[in-house]
């Protein structure tokens, strides 16, 4: 394999459909036009389904709006479920809220065009995410990797890509492609989670996908804003343009509609001819396990 297309779609939470069909109906717009492209994977950000307050109940406080997004994700998954074999598209859906045992979990759902359905719960919560008395989410303890059209891949939800401790235990995994979708509230965090995206990209050798929503979803009581924009980074190499980013839409806050759409291609091939020993000065999956901390 030589290129593998991606789009990566910067969601307008300011969208606002009033009810689940709509929304689908919007997502598939994307595919539609991500399809057309020639494109492979389409991405979507974290916590897409912010939208859907737009349609809340009347009256649903704070601390139950994570239930009620969980039940639109029900409803939603199986009017999206059939669209990317339609579209021959894989669609990452974003994260949503998911009721399990344990709790309701932040997590992704990746939708393939050869019918699987393959989820990644956030692993590290903010926070926010974990305040007892607004969304009181609970943490995931699987880290993933898949197969998918010849690629290995991950997906790290937002926060999870600025944990060295994650991209030590992926470094073993020699993946392909990273995928990041993400939610920030300010250009601070946009700053903290593509600066982490693109550091794990040289970490691992790998090509690394993140975007986030932006603007304002109509009926929510916690995010005013969202910053965000959308990459593909790639190892600092000579063969890639020396930077590390193969593409890129600079951050916006959507407030006058903006919405980043980022068509760009995985070189495959040539990453992985980098990672059998011609990188520059990779050291390959290395680890700290023979290092000592001493104090002087």
């Amino acid at each position: 394999m030589s290129d593998y297309p991606v789009a990566l779609w910067s969601f307008n939470l300011s969208r606002a459909p009033d009810s689940v069909g709509a929304f689908a109906a919007q997502i598939e717009e994307g595919l539609r036009r991500a399809a057309a492209s020639g494109v492979k994977l389409l991405m979507l950000p974290e916590y897409l389904l912010e939208c859907c307050l737009a349609f809340k109940p009347a009256g649903l406080p704070p601390e139950r709006e994570m239930s009620f997004l969980a039940d639109v994700g029900v409803e939603m998954l199986p009017l999206l479920a059939p669209l990317p074999a339609k579209y021959g598209v894989s669609l990452l859906a974003g994260s949503m809220p998911v009721k399990t045992a344990g709790g309701i979990t932040n997590t992704a759902v990746l939708l393939t065009a050869d019918g699987r359905e393959i989820r990644q719960d956030k692993l590290c919560l903010t926070p926010f995410e974990q305040d007892p008395d607004v969304w009181h989410l609970t943490p995931g303890s699987d880290l993933k990797t898949f197969e998918l059209d010849g690629l290995k891949m991950a997906i790290l939800i937002c926060l999870d890509v600025e944990m060295p401790a994650l991209s030590s235990l992926l470094a073993r995994q020699d993946l392909d492609l990273l995928l990041v979708p993400s939610m920030t509230e300010k250009l601070s965090g946009y700053h903290r989670v593509f600066g982490c995206a693109k550091a794990r990209a040289v970490e691992l050798m790998c090509a690394v996908a993140v975007c986030g929503v932006v603007g304002t979803s109509k009926g929510t009581t916690q995010n005013d804003t969202n910053v965000s924009g959308a990459a593909l980074y790639l190892p600092c190499e000579e063969q890639f343009g020396f930077t590390g980013i193969a593409a890129e839409i600079a951050p916006t806050h959507g407030q006058n509609g903006e919405e980043p759409f980022l068509i760009a291609a995985v070189p495959v091939a040539e990453l992985r001819h980098l990672k059998s020993g011609k990188a520059e000065v990779w050291p390959g999956a290395w680890t700290a396990d023979h290092i000592t901390v001493s104090k002087v």
